[in-house]
C-alpha cells in the first residue's frame, strides 16, 4: 500500500470513529443509556462492523463518546478557570461547566457507568484542576481553609445529584451552585466534624445516577 493510500484509510478511519462517537452522544440522549449499538451504527451511516473495528464493545465506545464530550465542554473550561487570577471565579466556571456538560450527556455517562467505564482517569483533569483552584484560593483567604480533596469530590457528586429531579434543560442547578459557594467562603463559617475516608463502596449508590470521578 503507498504511503497516500494508507493516509486515506487512516483519515477515513478517524472521520468514521468522529461520527460514530457523535451519533452515540445523539442516540443516547434521546433514547437512553440502554440505546442499540446498531442504532448507533445507523445515525453514523457505517455498518455495525465499522463500529465494532473502532469500538470493540460498548464500554469502550461510550468512554470514548465522554472522552469527546469532555474535550469540547469541560477542556476549554479548564484553561479558561486556571488561566484567570480570580481562584472563586475560577470554581464558578468550572462547577457551571461540568453541571452543563452532565445535564447534557447525562444519559451517555449513565451508559457509562452501568458497564464502569466511567472511571476516575477520566475525570482526573477536571478533579485535579478543581483542587488546584481550591488551593490557590485557599492561599488567597477566599476559600476556607479546612476543605479537603475528598470534600470537593463529594461535593462534586451533591452538585450533580440535583440535576436528576429537575427539568435537564432548566438551569435550576444554579441556585445549588450558589448556595455551595457560600459554604465554601470563610466568612462565617463554623469548624468542621472530622472527614470520613473515601471508599470504593457503591453500596446505595442508585442506577442512572452517575457522579464525575465517583
Amino acid at each position: 500500500m503507498s504511503p497516500d493510500a494508507a493516509r486515506r484509510l487512516r483519515a477515513d478511519a478517524a472521520r468514521n470513529s468522529e461520527r460514530i462517537l457523535r451519533a452515540a452522544r445523539e442516540v443516547y440522549a434521546e433514547s437512553g443509556p440502554d440505546a442499540m449499538l446498531e442504532e448507533i451504527a445507523r445515525r453514523a451511516g457505517v455498518g455495525i462492523a465499522t463500529l465494532y473495528r473502532r469500538f470493540p464493545n460498548k464500554e469502550a465506545l461510550v468512554r470514548a463518546a465522554l472522552g469527546q464530550s469532555i474535550t469540547e465542554q469541560l477542556s476549554p473550561a479548564i484553561e479558561q478557570a486556571l488561566d484567570g487570577d480570580d481562584a472563586r471565579q475560577g470554581l464558578v466556571t468550572l462547577l457551571e461547566a461540568a453541571l452543563v456538560m452532565v445535564a447534557r450527556e447525562r444519559n451517555t455517562l449513565a451508559a457509562a457507568d452501568n458497564p464502569g467505564a466511567l472511571t476516575t482517569g477520566a475525570a482526573a483533569p477536571f478533579l485535579d484542576s478543581l483542587m488546584l483552584l481550591v488551593r490557590r484560593g485557599q492561599q488567597a483567604g477566599t476559600i476556607r481553609a479546612d476543605l479537603l480533596p475528598d470534600d470537593m469530590q463529594r461535593i462534586i457528586g451533591m452538585l450533580i445529584s440535583v440535576l436528576w429531579n429537575m427539568d435537564p434543560d432548566s438551569d435550576g442547578w444554579r441556585r445549588y451552585v450558589a448556595l455551595m459557594l457560600d459554604a465554601l467562603s470563610p466568612v462565617g463559617a463554623s469548624p468542621l466534624p472530622p472527614a470520613a475516608p473515601m471508599t470504593e463502596c457503591r453500596e446505595g449508590k442508585q442506577p442512572g445516577h452517575p457522579t464525575l470521578g465517583g
